[in-house]
């Protein structure tokens, strides 16, 4: 026991590929600890949707780690408070954990829990879990260095852990003990490891061959699609894991592409976290002003404009929905409506059961036009409703109210004279709202907004050292490892989910 160490749990629900679990118990007998932290279930960008997930995935690890001889300890209280409470009933040696690339809330929990281990005389050992590398400098070579971690064969799980006698492993709250709202969202994706590797298989062997016809439209996504961005959002399955099985099993690679770019835009924030909460361009502050209204006509899916309400509809109800949707959902947010990034994009992370702060901030700063470095998308929500969903199906599944229209009508209600409405039976402003705006002149306004900020020379110079801080290197790719091939990746998807 005068070895114990202890295995910090947060973003990495599994046994598998757990470089900390496996060094751990190379050096003594194991405690598994997860704190369930109340503060951070209260911040503004959590929910209860993200809470079902990580309970689901938490009582699955509790009993595979039990099955190897010590279960998972849960407490609920914050991380510092939880470990004092911890020593003075044992001796602790060391404390292991991953690296996190979390909220701002997260991330000033590491460094006043890295203070007090200082201050305790307590080890803290933090290992990587994916391609993002801590404390970097600058970014030539990145792409090379995120291969030759990829290319590490997975870790296996320890082969056992001595049971910790007299520990009760605890249970877990609900989300009203947590203070989080009631959160229905009756399409949400099961967590745990075997729902993952689930996903993961079906996919690889079947589902995937569909996956660069099917992800941009919202008809075909849900099945074409990995589905899973929840998984490695909290670590039932690893980066690695995923990245090994696509290569052994030559899967698509439009897939593989964007498993490097999920490190890329994690990169961003671990380098920057003011990123989380500052416009990567400072030349962008201050420029929309939030019109709570149209926040929240836009939130609860009543814009008027059909393809945006429907999406934001079938976002409220599974949790999820397709990268490209994401991308116009953001982006009419932010150019039609005129919506200020961090507003929309809070609405956005309690509804994305798989949200990932590192893509999500820097996603909706890209398409918000504030990087500076990245092209400005105005995506046109009738043509993308039209090129994705011609029929107006899905338009018609997330929004009865106007199921009895004909299909040529189902994008654009507000073409129909009122006599056409009452024989459609369908009032506008009543039964379904008129459009917030109007879409083509709003997108010809925010274009002129936003370009606008563009021009200079200083603009420019700003432009060029985001470039070189954070920008991608494509160049110097590592020899593959134990014959598992790589490919280059190509263009950024420059999308909110990449999976």
């Amino acid at each position: 026991m005068d070895q114990l160490q202890v295995v910090l749990f947060k973003r990495d629900l599994r046994i598998h590929d757990h470089g900390p679990l496996l060094e751990a118990a190379r050096r003594g007998p194991v405690l598994p600890l997860y704190v369930i932290e109340p503060d951070l279930w209260r911040q503004p960008d959590a929910s209860g949707r993200q809470w079902a997930f990580c309970a689901e995935s938490l009582a699955e690890l509790q009993q595979a780690l039990a099955n190897l001889g010590q279960p998972l300890l849960l407490r609920v209280g914050d991380v510092i408070g939880v470990l004092a409470g911890l020593r003075r009933q044992l001796p602790i040696a060391g404390l292991w954990s991953h690296e996190e690339t979390g909220n701002g809330w997260t991330y000033d929990r590491d460094r006043a829990l890295a203070a007090w281990c200082r201050q305790e005389g307590l080890p803290w050992m933090e290992l990587p879990q994916n391609g993002v590398i801590r404390r970097l400098t600058q970014r030539d070579g990145w792409a090379r260095r995120w291969e030759d971690r990829m290319g590490q064969p997975p870790l296996p799980p320890p082969d056992a852990l001595p049971p910790l006698p007299d520990l009760p492993a605890g249970g877990l709250p609900s989300a009203a003990d947590l203070g989080l709202a009631p959160d229905p969202c009756p399409g949400r994706q099961r967590g745990g490891r075997r729902a993952g590797l689930d996903l993961l298989r079906s996919f690889l062997e079947e589902r995937g061959r569909g996956y660069a016809r099917g992800l941009s439209s919202p008809l075909t996504a849900a099945d074409a699609c990995s589905r899973l961005s929840p998984h490695l959002a909290f670590g039932t399955v690893s980066l690695r894991e995923v990245v090994h099985a696509s290569r052994r099993a030559r899967g698509p690679r439009a897939f593989e592409e964007r498993l490097h770019w999920h490190c890329h835009f994690m990169q961003k924030l671990e380098s920057e976290p003011e990123l989380e909460h500052r416009e990567a361009h400072p030349a962008y502050a201050g420029l929309r002003s939030t019109d709570p209204d149209r926040l929240a006509a836009w939130a609860e899916g009543r814009t008027g404009l059909p393809f945006v309400d429907a999406c934001m509809r079938a976002l409220q109800s599974d949790g999820w929905i397709n990268f490209r949707m994401r991308a116009m959902l953001m982006a009419v947010a932010s150019h039609h409506l005129w919506i200020d990034w961090r507003d929309s994009g809070l609405v956005l992370a309690r509804l994305f059961v798989d949200y990932e702060p590192g893509i999500h901030w820097n996603q909706c700063q890209m398409q918000a036009g504030t990087t500076g470095i990245n092209t400005v998308r105005i995506y046109n929500p009738v043509k993308q409703g039209l090129d994705h969903d011609p029929l107006g199906v899905f338009v018609q599944r997330w929004l009865p109210e106007l199921q009895r229209l004909p299909a040529a009508y189902r994008h654009t209600p507000w073409t129909l004279s009122p006599a056409e409405q009452q024989t459609h039976g369908l009032v506008l402003g009543v039964d379904y709202p008129l459009p917030i705006v109007d879409h083509l002149q709003a997108a010809r306004e925010a274009r002129e907004r936003v370009w606008a900020v563009r021009r200079g020379t200083a603009f420019r110079t700003t432009a060029d050292a985001i470039q070189t801080r954070h920008g991608s290197r494509r160049s110097g790719l590592a020899t593959p490892r134990n014959g598992v091939s790589r490919r280059r990746p190509r263009q950024s998807p420059g999308q909110l989910s990449l999976f």
